[in-house]
């Protein structure tokens, strides 16, 4: 009981009794003065005054009994008012969680709407990922699947906004039960989720600790594009919300990836040959005039290849154009084996020609590799209609600055250098 609600069970007590023990004494002190016949009135006085006492002490105990009734009523209350106040604050945080995560979503979003290569999706994707969700030595990891071969590899790794080295490029058991499912995973702890064995689902070479994980699938309608996925060394880390929140970013990451594959899809149209998947004469131009003004910077040199087949007409006479096709998807095949080395540009020029621009390469140099480009063109076996035949190739080269100053002019020299090797006979450098 509180101090005020003891005052208010004492004032409505205090006047009557005061009253009550006013009129005994009075009545004590007159009998023993003035008359003894008073003293049996006393005693009935104090009969009632003890009746009244006993009363009083009932009603004292009911009163208290109903003030701690209220009591509890009342911190009944407060407490459900608390879990009230405690569950709208608990709501609002999470709304408030909710706008900041949609906010760095929207964020993702706009970077990722401007990666126009699956290179630059895979980055993106990979970083802002690794940002959001990279606390307590989270390591991110993107796998993809290769656009041309279908083959599976890790693209992207990073921990805590660094890029660490990942042994396991082909993923693991826990990666290939996605790849199998293509469902979101939450492992709480890999130790002892039943789904998976324990001595079979890491790498003997991984040192990487793993204990918990979230990952989820990359897809498009029914593509599969790769997997995203966040682990941590630690148990329970990750929740359903989590899970989630990955689940959304993936999203977003998916359709990116698929946007910078069509882009690139186009762009290869417009500057590869459909037929050989060589550049086209147009972007080897656009990349001439660029890489003479490199190379003039320097001071450095650069050579130009033109070569043709010889007797190709011949070839598709006989054999026909089908046929004329699988020599030129051949040759193409050698070229690319042969010459493909960052900064060469290797292209169909036109029909059965052929173009290449060598930076950082010397005149001399690029007439020794011409020489055994030829002599590996010319020992090749190619089957046209169940018959091994052989075809030869003429190639003529030119060197910047030696040779040419402006871009047509070195064109213009490798031309001439192609026809006398033709003048000449043929299956020759010039």
């Amino acid at each position: 009981m509180t101090q005020q609600q003891n005052k208010l069970l004492f004032n409505k007590s205090f006047w009557p009794l005061t009253i009550l023990v006013v009129l005994l004494v009075s009545f004590f002190v007159y009998a023993v003065k003035i008359d003894v016949r008073f003293f049996p009135l006393i005693v009935i006085l104090q009969i009632i005054t003890l009746g009244i006492l006993l009363y009083f002490r009932s009603y004292f105990e009911n009163e208290i009994t109903s003030i701690k009734l209220k009591k509890e009523e009342y911190l009944e209350q407060i407490n459900l008012f608390s879990a009230e106040i405690e569950k709208e604050n608990n709501a609002q945080r999470s709304l408030f969680e909710r706008v900041e995560a949609y906010s760095k979503l929207k964020s993702l979003a706009e970077k990722l709407s401007l990666c126009a290569t699956c290179a630059q999706a895979a980055e993106i994707l990979g970083q802002r990922t690794d940002e959001l969700f990279g606390q307590h030595d989270t390591t991110t990891l993107l796998y993809l699947f290769h656009v041309k071969t279908g083959d599976f590899g890790l693209a992207f790794a990073m921990k805590a906004g660094s890029k660490v080295e990942i042994r396991s490029k082909k993923g693991d058991t826990f990666d290939h039960w996605i790849i199998k499912n293509l469902k979101p995973l939450l492992v709480e702890n890999t130790k002892n989720d039943f789904r998976f064995d324990a001595t079979k689902s890491f790498s003997q070479k991984e040192e990487r600790l793993c204990l918990s994980l979230i990952a989820v699938p990359l897809f498009v309608g029914n593509k599969a594009l790769g997997i995203l996925r966040v682990d941590s060394p630690s148990e329970h880390h990750f929740t359903t919300d989590d899970l989630r929140f990955l689940s959304r970013i993936a999203d977003l990451g998916a359709v990116a990836m698929e946007s910078a594959q069509l882009y690139e899809h186009v762009q290869d149209l417009a500057m590869k040959d459909s037929l050989t998947g060589l550049y086209l004469r147009r972007h080897l131009m656009d990349r001439m005039n660029e890489e003479l003004s490199r190379q003039l910077r320097r001071k450095k040199e650069l050579s130009f290849l033109m070569m043709d087949l010889d007797y190709f007409k011949k070839y598709n006479d006989r054999f026909g154009h089908i046929a004329g096709d699988l020599v030129l998807k051949k040759l193409s095949e050698i070229l690319v084996k042969h010459f493909q080395h960052p900064g060469n540009i290797i292209c169909r020029y036109g029909g059965e020609e052929f173009a290449l621009m060598l930076p950082d390469c010397s005149k001399e140099e690029a007439l020794k590799r011409a020489e055994d480009f030829r002599q590996e063109v010319e020992g090749t076996d190619i089957s046209l209609r169940r018959e091994k035949t052989h075809i030869t190739i003429s190639i003529g080269v030119a060197s910047f600055p030696s040779d040419a100053q402006i871009k047509e002019e070195l064109i213009h020299k490798a031309d001439q250098a192609l026809y006398q090797a033709k003048r000449q006979g043929r299956n020759q450098v010039c």
